[in-house]
């Protein structure tokens, strides 16, 4: 079955290129929107498994209208990689700290956003999990299709990007993660941060689940143990 796409993009040469090159490949079908107001009323229809979402668009932002689905119960956890002819910094970073998953600037490789759609589909599949989705030891339980965590019973709160990289690790079953595996899985092939960025990551939730919980294995990554 084909993968929905919501394309948002007002430009119609780049909607259509867009459009041909992800139907073209048989794994996925296109909605194209020109306006945030069309897009938003489309929701009301179906569920997409991806968006692609313009930044500038006639009637509002891409900023705006990603705010808006992160704040939805439906969308909250929906994959969006984000178009714009900005490459600032900033507006990268405000991009992503708003919900988006993934950033590509214009002129963009066609290629490039195809394997990019692919990547969050692939991510958000073992992020998401299902409900039957399960990981329980002695002191350590995490539901991949609720997002909970529970310590001792107690619940712990993690950031979506600390609970998809916990999810990860479990899922290694035991094997080692190099830092540079890490940010492919987790933060994506649009990543810029900085490998630290995974160690801050995991010292975070060494903090919040206990310094075991997760092994460094020297010059190599790390391994998730848990509470054997």
């Amino acid at each position: 079955m084909s993968k929905r796409v919501f394309l948002v993009e007002d430009d119609p040469d780049i909607a259509q290129l867009v459009r041909s090159r992800l139907e073209k490949s048989g794994e996925f079908s296109v909605r194209v929107f020109a306006r945030g107001s069309e897009f938003l009323q489309a929701f009301e229809e179906e569920l997409p498994d991806v968006v692609i979402l313009d930044l500038a668009l006639p009637d509002t932002d891409g900023l705006t209208l990603c705010r808006e689905l992160r704040s939805w119960d439906t969308t909250r956890t929906l994959p969006i990689l984000m178009l714009t002819a900005r490459s600032g910094e900033a507006d990268r970073v405000t991009g992503l700290s708003l919900g988006a998953d993934d950033y590509l600037v214009k002129p963009f490789s066609l290629a490039e956003l195809e394997a990019r759609v692919k990547a969050l589909l692939r991510r958000v599949g073992w992020e998401r999990g299902t409900a039957e989705e399960r990981y329980q030891d002695r002191r350590l339980a995490v539901d991949a299709g609720s997002f909970q965590v529970l310590l001792d019973g107690q619940p712990v709160h993690l950031t979506r990007r600390e609970f998809s990289l916990l999810w990860y690790l479990i899922n290694l079953k035991g094997r080692v993660a190099s830092r540079e595996h890490i940010l492919d899985a987790v933060w994506g092939l649009a990543s810029s941060v900085d490998a630290r960025t995974v160690d801050a990551h995991i010292r975070t939730l060494r903090k919040k689940l206990g310094d075991e919980v997760i092994e460094t294995v020297l010059g190599v990554g790390y391994r998730f143990r848990g509470w054997p």
